[in-house]
């Protein structure tokens, strides 16, 4: 039985979409008829995908893919059988896109693949970190637990993303607002002010001097300075296309005091996380290294964390593999080597994650908090140089009318 798209004329004419299961598109049809509609299309849902190439460029959000696997992990767990499981999780999705999805995914299984491998069809949607975890799984035979584990740092992850999205919403917009409100005082009220100003004939202070010069440069240039910023946008994206250059840029962030701090916390809580999850899991710890090494996005990290694995592989620590990469913090490296020699790597690579990543929202939380008093004193200061620059003009009129 296999999953497939149709589209069909109700009773009253209007077009109706979804996703049906069958034997053939004849079948489908026969359904749509059954309920009085009238089919306008049946497609399989792999055929489609073979031909519009859908599935290789099919994704979820981080939101949509920790929903998904919670509710997967709870029904797996109360003894439903798989395909009945995932023909749950797809009538309770709103999104037609992920109910064709999960559809097709249990199309798979019931042709006798594993859900790993039916996963597989949605590289992007389920990312080779979640397969092998989902594999693992099976072959171990404890998938709801593997799942439970799965759903719970898929969810840490996007309450960490979220955490950070709203700590930074409110600064983002302060600093909009007041760069609007700042180009909306240049370009329309001061401009009319200091006209009368140089209209008068008299000498102006000069902090009025430099107020008009900056309100010209910004009335005469702004679309010079937009075209400015996009080209160098643009050349930014241009000189990173290539993978060396781009190693090249992402050992730069990494010498940015702050954000490269940042950079390798984010990168090695998470490949600490995801090994633990991953071993914790059943998948053999070289495997776990070399697929927790994709999940890291700087270049020369990933690069250092893949030569640790090689290095693991051929017999060597891995607290001392991960020391000689030179980005692993030293509590992490401790707590690695004392989970080696006590046998429980998995607990304190887990610990040792939340750990850091508990710091580094710290630290995010508290640079976030910082900019919000900063920001409005940089606004309260442009505000008064305004005003300053309008007053003095008006109170040496005023003194020689005295």
């Amino acid at each position: 039985m296999a999953a497939f798209e149709y589209s069909a004329l109700d009773e009253r004419g209007k077009q109706r979409k979804g996703v049906l299961e069958g034997d053939s598109a004849r079948q489908i049809r026969t359904q749509l008829r059954d309920q009085g509609w009238m089919p306008l299309s049946v497609e399989r849902t792999t055929e489609r995908q073979t031909n519009t190439l859908w599935s290789s460029r099919a994704s979820v959000s981080v939101s949509e893919l920790a929903l998904i696997t919670r509710q997967l992990s709870t029904l797996v767990a109360s003894s439903m059988p798989l395909e009945e499981c995932l023909r749950a999780v797809a009538e309770q999705s709103d999104s037609r896109r992920l109910r064709a999805m999960m559809m097709s995914v249990r199309g798979k299984v019931l042709e006798g693949y594993s859900l790993a491998t039916a996963l597989a069809e949605y590289p992007r949607a389920f990312n080779g970190q979640f397969r092998a975890t989902i594999d693992a799984g099976e072959h171990s035979g404890k998938l709801d637990l593997v799942l439970t584990r799965l759903a719970d740092y898929v969810e840490e992850q996007e309450e960490t993303r979220r955490k950070l999205q709203m700590a930074a919403t409110y600064p983002v917009i302060l600093t909009v607002v007041a760069i609007g409100i700042v180009v909306f005082l240049l370009n329309n009220v001061v401009p009319r002010i200091t006209d009368v100003f140089t209209s008068s004939g008299q000498i102006l202070p000069r902090p009025t001097i430099m107020l008009i010069s900056v309100t010209e440069f910004v009335q005469n240039y702004w679309l010079y300075g937009l075209m400015l910023g996009f080209l160098l946008g643009l050349l930014f994206v241009l000189w990173n296309r290539s993978p060396t250059r781009l190693f090249h840029t992402h050992r730069l962030y990494l010498r940015v005091p702050f954000v490269g701090r940042l950079i390798r916390g984010f990168s090695t809580s998470r490949f600490a996380s995801t090994v633990a999850m991953l071993a914790s899991s059943g998948v053999p710890l070289v495997d776990a290294m070399r697929i927790a090494g994709s999940v890291v996005t700087n270049l020369p990290i990933r690069r250092s964390v893949l030569e640790a694995t090689r290095k693991v592989s051929e017999g060597g620590g891995l607290s001392q593999a991960l020391k000689e990469t030179g980005y692993f913090p030293p509590m992490m490296i401790h707590m690695v080597a004392s989970g080696e020699s006590s046998g429980n790597l998995d607990d304190m690579l887990a610990r040792t994650a939340r750990t850091q990543e508990q710091a580094l929202k710290d630290v995010i939380a508290t640079v976030v908090g910082l900019l919000e008093p900063l920001m409005l004193v940089l606004m309260g200061l442009i505000v008064m140089i305004i005003l300053l620059a309008v007053v003095l003009p008006l109170t040496q009129m005023n003194a020689m009318v005295g």
